[in-house]
Parts: C-alpha cells; structure tokens; sequence
C-alpha cells in the first residue's frame, strides 16, 4: 500500500514574524537580545504604557530607558517588581516564560499538574527537576499552546541565550495569542479556502455607521462625492504592506475563481475577506431599484436614492514582492474586461477593476484616500490628490468636527482612469 504524505500547511517563519515587527511595529531586536531589549519589544509590541504609579525594582531605577517598558510589564503582570536584569543577556527559557505571559496565558500554565509538566518537558529534554514547578508549567503551556513552535524545542536549554529569530517568534506568537498579528482566513493553497470564503460573505452583511453616514450621506447629496466605502477595522487584514495589496469586488465568484487562477500561476497568498458596504447615488430615472438582500436603497430629498451595496475586499499578503508584482499583468490578462463580447475572462470581470497597494509600484498611479472614522467603524472616498482637500473640506464643513485622515497610495490604472472621467 502506498502512502501520499500531507501537504504541509504554509506557516510563519522567523523571517516573517521579524518582518512584521519591523515593518508594523517599528521594533528590530538586536543580534544579542538583552532581556532589557526584550522587555521593551513586548511593551512596544503590545502597546503597555506604565499607569504612572512608582514601581521599585531592586536594579532598575526612573532614570533607566528600560523602566516606563518595565514599569507596564508588571501592571499587567508580565514581569514581577524583583531583579530586571536589564543589561544581562536574555536566556531561552526566560524568553519564553515573559511570551507565556505577555500571550495571557499564564492561568492556562498554572493548571497544569506535575505530571503533565513533566510530560510537555520531555520534548524539550527538560524537568521539573532542571527549571522547578512554575518555570516548567510555563514552559509546558508554552509548548502544547504551539507558543513555542517544535522548530525551537532544541534551543530550549537551561543556559542558552535566546536567539534574534526565537525572540522575534515568539513576540509575533503573543501578538497572534492577543489578536494584534495578521488576520486572515487562510492561504491560496488550503484545501478549505473557498469554504472560508463562502462562509465569509454569507456572515457579512450591509454596514451602517448613522454617525459616519450622517457625513458622508450629505456629501453624496451634494455631489460633493461620487461614492464612498463603510468598512469595519476589525476585519483589516493588518498584513505587512510591501508584500500586500487589497482587491476590492461584489461578486463571490469573481473572489473564488481569482484565487484559482493564483493556484493556476503557481501564487501563494495569505487571504483575508474585508466585509465592505459601497454607496452611490441611483438615479430615479434608473426605474424602481426593487428589493436584495445584496443592497438596500434610501430615497432622498430630490427623488433620487442612496443605494448601498453588500460588497468585499479580498486582502492578500504574498510571498515576496515579485509575486505581488506579477498581479496587475495577471489582472490585466484575465481580470480586466474591454470589450462586451470578450472571452477568456474570469466571471464578473469589471472594465475598472479596483486593486491597490499602500507601497510604490511599477505603472501604479498615486491617488488619495479621504477617510473618517468613528470607533472601529470608518468611511473612506478615494480620489485624484488634486481634489482631496475639496473633500476634506467638504467633510468638515458638513461636519466641523469630524477628524479626516487622508493618505496617499497607489492604485490600478483603470480605476485611476475611472477616476479621471475615463469609461475603461
């Protein structure tokens, strides 16, 4: 009997994880982690800032750059008020015990009876004897959790130091153990993507924020807008921005078959579904616009309707930047509609397909977002640079108050052409 292995999942590496510290973060661990350095990777990594309350640790006073990191650790009960031991180089075992507790899992550790420590030990070669009870429930949450990937069992020893890459894994294991990593359903290449996906857009529905479209509603009114998007911050993708790019559509099948066709060019991808919630201005001469559970319409002042549509953004985060290259020609060959009668296309292709990056790209023109928030809820208008200070202004003259954030990035150049008044 023959016997097919498993395809192995796609996973972080060590690479990964210190990309995203560094690019989201701003945080690069140096090549001998202090546990001092460490300490203020997680403070930075978590947001921990101290309460302002004196906390007396026996070797680390108010003036030290370590203290406001340590100070925060201990309110929320990552480290204790004892010795810090800032300069001195920071071990293996230490490295995770903090990530054990920085991740929220220090209630899990303490459950675990001796024999089950001893027995999440011995894949590390270790006892209770070596790094007594508490450290070695530390060390055996840490293991069974996957806090502490298999890769790193061997550098797990009683006296190592810990390495740039197991300190870089295991803060992006705690940010992902807290929700602050990457959010995404899956990859390209997993068996149950397109079950994710159809499960996704079902879940999804019509966003409504009064307080955002109070704003955005009148500017529509007014002509001030052509349209806007309503999304929810708590689905951003959060992905590294010089791997990624964000894809904007209605259709599922369109979302479905354009990962196929990235199985099909031989890409790999991170995949993220944005729920999002467009809105225009239907004309009342367009005819009654009826009923879906795929939009709902307002009628206005002048006769005309505010029509909101139930659409997506698929974020991808890609492998390297060549792929993410590679995805406007892609795009453009199969994606990209330019005639009525033509073949060859995936379902639903749009004549201005909407995808853009938030770094530089080859044959990318530079638009600007306009966007507003309120809690985790925020309303966005892309536009030519040229008009969004008219927008801004706009927003702020119906709203004095509203706070718009607008940024530059680069787009598709259909849809920058779309934005120019052009039909393809």
């Amino acid at each position: 009997m023959q016997f097919i292995a498993a395809k192995a999942e796609p996973q972080e590496s060590p690479a990964d994880y210190a990309l995203f510290l560094k690019d989201k973060l701003g945080i690069s661990l140096p090549e001998t982690v202090t546990k001092g350095s460490f300490v203020s990777a997680v403070a930075e990594a978590l947001a921990l800032v101290p309460s302002g309350e004196a906390v007396a640790f026996a070797d680390l006073d108010s003036s030290s750059a370590y203290y406001p990191a340590a100070a925060a650790l201990y309110e929320n009960g990552i480290i204790s008020s004892g010795s810090v031991q800032a300069e001195k180089a920071l071990s293996a075992v230490g490295a995770v015990q903090l990530a054990l507790k920085a991740a929220g899992l220090k209630e899990l550790a303490y459950t675990y009876p001796e024999s089950k420590v001893s027995k999440a030990l011995a894949k590390l070669n270790l006892s209770v004897g070596v790094v007594g009870l508490q450290g070695g429930q530390e060390l055996a949450a840490a293991v069974d959790t996957g806090l502490l990937p298999e890769a790193f069992y061997g550098q797990i020893r009683p006296k190592a130091a810990a390495s740039p890459s197991l300190s870089s894994v295991l803060l992006g294991k705690a940010l992902e153990a807290k929700g602050l990593y990457k959010h995404y359903l899956g990859y390209a290449s997993d068996d149950d993507i397109y079950v994710k996906l159809n499960d996704a857009y079902r879940a999804s529905d019509i966003i409504k924020s009064p307080e955002l479209q109070a704003v955005v509603d009148e500017a529509l009114k007014q002509d001030l807008v052509t349209g806007y998007n309503l999304k929810d911050s708590r689905y951003d993708a959060n992905f590294v921005d010089s791997l990624a790019l964000v894809y904007g559509h209605s259709d599922l099948t369109h979302a479905i078959q354009l990962i196929g066709l990235f199985r099909s060019e031989g890409i790999e991808a991170k995949i993220q579904f944005e729920p999002k919630t467009s809105a225009f201005i239907y004309l009342q001469e367009w005819g009654d616009p009826g009923v879906s559970d795929l939009y709902e319409v307002v009628q206005i002042e002048n006769g005309n309707y505010i029509q909101y549509a139930k659409e997506y953004d698929i974020a991808f985060e890609f492998e390297n930047e060549a792929d993410k290259a590679r995805f406007n020609d892609i795009v453009l060959a199969y994606a990209k509609k330019n005639s009525d009668d033509q073949s060859g296309l995936i379902a639903s292709s749009w004549w201005q397909p909407l995808y853009y990056s938030l770094t530089e790209l080859p044959d990318y023109p530079i638009i600007t977002n306009n966007k507003i928030e309120n809690g985790h809820y925020y309303a966005q208008s892309f536009s030519l640079k040229e008009d969004s200070a008219d927008i801004s202004g706009a927003f702020k003259q119906i709203d004095p108050n509203v706070r718009v954030i607008n940024y530059d990035f680069w787009v598709d150049a259909p849809f920058y052409r779309y934005l120019n008044g052009e039909s393809s």
